[in-house]
């Protein structure tokens, strides 16, 4: 069975705990489109030549699909390839106590704003401390090795900042104590502002959980600083949390009519281990770490922010005395199957060009549709078109 098919399987097999109103809608929407990706329920382009025909099935372009998460990402890391210049950066990873957990669990909207609170800690670190602007992306992550509900934030933030008053670059180090601590603050005072106005809900009595609160707030909280790196290493190591399932396929070892077997990793054992799970409970527990619509996969900050990005950008390059690059194109399904495998499925088998001669809408029944024959052997996928012989 293809990789992509098993989460199809599981999906079809547990439809009935979660295709109803009762579920997060956001939730409910991707599983469905996961199940319709690459099949006619999206539609189809079709194209011929004078021998063949090939059926070329719609994708759904969710983030919870593997399939079309792939394609994403690797659009995402060319795309910032071209716009980060060469600079050196860290990653710098923000956790919380394990007591916030519940918390955002049960407070989904509050995510939304994690991005721009772990922000928020390090601008103000850089400007207190240097009086610079730093480079920064967040890419909120709400998943443990475990698929327990662990909310954090991995942080690719420029090793150095720009003085905008001297069009210079300021070389630094971070303090790792001094980040923790305004990490800590700015996440403590956001949930006590939020709790103070009804926007956070929570089954603890309110001056109880302010207490609490308080509690969390003068412990040591962790949080880790890597050393430097380039840009391609982090993009490639946070490509694996911007727009993919929580476990990876190749992670899936066998499915039965009740249950999956899957590994996964324990942080606190540093190894690897296979967890036997009941598919409703396996599916349910992917549906917790579904982005709410609109929400991004990764934010930008600082000198690259949007609304900053035009107005600093350009100088900053020229101080650092480097090139712009061109924004890439983004390719076609057809060229991506070029570049990855070196085969032009818009070739037929006899060497012929193959054109677009039709377009199936979506849900269209099989062989009613005016136009080309479609082929009965359709296979459905995103590099898997069908093809038929005329």
């Amino acid at each position: 069975m293809p990789k992509n098919q098993s989460l199809k399987q599981i999906m079809a097999d547990t439809r009935g705990s979660w295709d109803h109103d009762g579920t997060h809608p956001a939730v409910r929407e991707n599983f469905l489109k996961v199940m319709e990706c690459g099949t006619i329920a999206l539609g189809a382009e079709v194209y011929a030549s004078e021998t063949d025909r090939l059926l070329v099935y719609h994708t759904c372009k969710s983030r919870t699909c593997p399939s079309c998460g792939y394609r994403a990402t690797a659009w995402w890391q060319d795309e910032l390839q071209a716009l980060l210049p060469d600079v050196f950066y860290v990653n710098i990873h923000f956790t919380m106590p394990s007591f916030f957990w519940p918390i955002f669990q049960q407070n989904r909207h509050l995510l939304n704003d994690l991005p721009a609170i772990g922000a928020s800690a390090i601008k103000r670190w850089a400007e207190n401390r240097y009086g610079v602007s730093v480079i920064l992306i967040s890419v909120p992550q709400t998943f443990g090795g475990l698929l327990n509900f662990n909310p954090h934030l991995h942080m690719l933030v420029s090793a150095g900042g720009f003085r905008e008053s001297e069009h210079s670059w300021i070389r630094f180090r971070f303090d790792k104590a001094e980040l923790m601590q305004m990490w800590r603050l700015a996440l403590s005072a956001y949930l006590w502002v939020a709790l103070r106005t009804g926007a956070l809900r929570s089954d603890w009595a309110t001056e109880q959980l302010l207490t609490v609160l308080e509690e969390q707030y003068k412990r040591e909280w962790i949080i880790y600083i890597s050393p430097y790196m380039s840009r391609t290493r982090f993009l490639h190591y946070a490509g694996r949390y911007v727009r993919r399932p929580p476990v990876p396929l190749s992670h899936i070892v066998k499915i039965t009519d009740e249950e999956v077997q899957f590994r996964a990793k324990n942080r606190k054992g540093k190894r690897m281990v296979q967890l036997l799970w009941p598919k409703d409970m396996f599916v349910a527990t992917l549906g917790e770490h579904v982005p709410d619509r609109y929400r991004h996969a990764m934010r930008h900050f600082g000198v690259l922010a949007p609304r900053s990005k035009r107005r600093t950008s350009a100088a900053l390059y020229a101080w650092l005395k480097q090139e712009r690059r061109p924004r890439p194109a983004r390719l076609s399904w057809s060229q991506s199957i070029r570049m990855s495998f070196g085969v032009d499925p818009l070739i037929d088998r006899f060497g012929h060009p193959m054109r677009w001669v039709g377009r199936l809408k979506p849900n269209s029944l099989i062989g009613t549709t005016p136009g080309p024959r479609i082929p009965e052997n359709g296979v459905s996928g995103n590099n898997k078109p069908g093809r038929s012989a005329l």
